[in-house]
């Protein structure tokens, strides 16, 4: 199919959302000449390995094309031109009907029971959000690593987060360099250079204070921007939950209702508003062990301690990025459904449909615990 959007598909080159877009056109283009790309590519596929994979809302029409019932979907789109988005692009949905024989029919990826790139369709559908941070651990246990340049900020969410970010590295450039930066240029240098992923030489003192080998603190800095990342998430999505909330408890379908309907609508709003809450609460209990560490490296003279917590963090990918997605597709989901002056007109099965999803989204059991991410968090807030 071809999806001749051309101002939609632009705006994904510069725009686009970190969780809702991996823009694997852009990552050829930065860092095609680089080893680890040709050595680790994401897809096989030469066209997969150049598209854009977006979490997609569904519109009415498009839900038949599933056999299942589903509000979003990973869809996969492929320039018709690589150079030129102008010229629009074919997609196709994951887990759509006859995907595997579409798959192969439309862009030649060989399909079987071993197919590297369809196993890793399937942890990209599966995966609820495509943030960085929790998509390369959701690979990795699927023994999936592909290289690095794969898991970045956006352009588009890199200038919506960098003033967040700049604050959150003043601490560490005044313990520096005391008042010297009284414009903000050295704390928005610092701040791109760990936003770009940069070891130039200008971060080697910070290096050799956490004592890291070269791979550590590539490693480091990248769980660094992680943490830096869903601190402005979570920052950017708080101030609309009670208002998503209240549009929530008070939003009433049209026409005809059954008991049975009323019923489940009544819990599933409790549901709702107790879990997003609690969602809230724990990824700010998470970010808060993060703050206690780098608070050491800041004020506490202890470096060593942001660094067991940095080479550590990983393991709590998964809660934060699950947690983060499921608030974010509430929040956008219902904005999305409610907005531009939409009256809002629901009907009752359609109104159970989102509730069940919302609910699904937030439910304990999507988000995989971990003995050793608890034990990290514990071991942090004891000492």
């Amino acid at each position: 199919m071809a999806d001749r959007s051309i101002r939609n598909l632009e705006q994904l080159e510069n725009s686009a959302s970190t969780s809702r877009v991996l823009n694997l056109r852009r990552v050829a283009k930065t860092s095609g000449g680089e080893p680890e790309y040709r050595e680790k590519p994401l897809f096989r596929s030469s066209a997969l390995n150049t598209s854009i994979i977006v979490k997609h809302r569904l519109r009415g029409n498009e839900t038949q094309q599933f056999n299942r019932s589903r509000r979003t979907a990973t869809k996969i789109l492929v320039p018709i031109d690589r150079d030129d988005l102008k010229r629009g692009a074919r997609y196709i949905f994951i887990g759509q009907r006859d995907f595997e024989s579409s798959l192969e029919q439309a862009f030649g990826v060989e399909i079987g029971e071993e197919s590297p790139d369809l196993r890793t369709l399937k942890v990209l559908d599966e995966t609820p959000s495509l943030d960085p941070f929790l998509l390369r651990e959701q690979l990795r246990r699927h023994d999936l690593e592909p290289a690095r340049c794969y898991f970045e900020i956006s352009a588009g969410d890199t200038l919506r987060m960098f003033k967040f970010a700049q604050r959150e590295i003043e601490p560490l450039v005044r313990m520096s360099i005391g008042d010297a930066d009284a414009d903000g240029a050295h704390s928005a240098a610092l701040t791109q250079k760990i936003l770009a992923n940069s070891t130039d030489a200008a971060l080697e003192p910070l290096r050799l204070t956490m004592k890291l080998d070269h791979q550590q603190y590539q490693e480091g800095i990248f769980c660094w921007k992680a943490f830096l990342y869903y601190k402005w998430q979570l920052a950017d999505l708080l101030p609309r939950v009670s208002t998503v909330l209240a549009e929530i408890e008070a939003k009433r379908p049209f026409g005809s209702i059954t008991d049975e309907t009323k019923a489940y609508l009544t819990l599933a709003r409790e549901n709702i508003a107790r879990e997003l809450k609690t969602s809230c609460v724990k990824v700010k209990s998470t970010l808060a062990v993060y703050d206690a560490a780098y608070h050491g490296l800041t004020a506490g003279g202890e470096p060593l301690k942001f660094r067991d917590f940095l080479l550590q963090a990983p393991s709590l990918f998964n809660e934060l990025g699950e947690r983060l997605g499921g608030i974010e597709h509430i929040i956008s989901f219902w904005r999305y459904r409610f907005s531009g002056g939409n009256p809002g007109f629901i009907t009752a099965d359609d109104l159970v449909d989102m509730f069940m999803d919302f609910e699904n989204s937030l439910s304990a059991e999507a988000v995989p615990s971990s003995g050793r991410a608890s034990r990290i968090v514990s071991a942090a807030l004891v000492s």
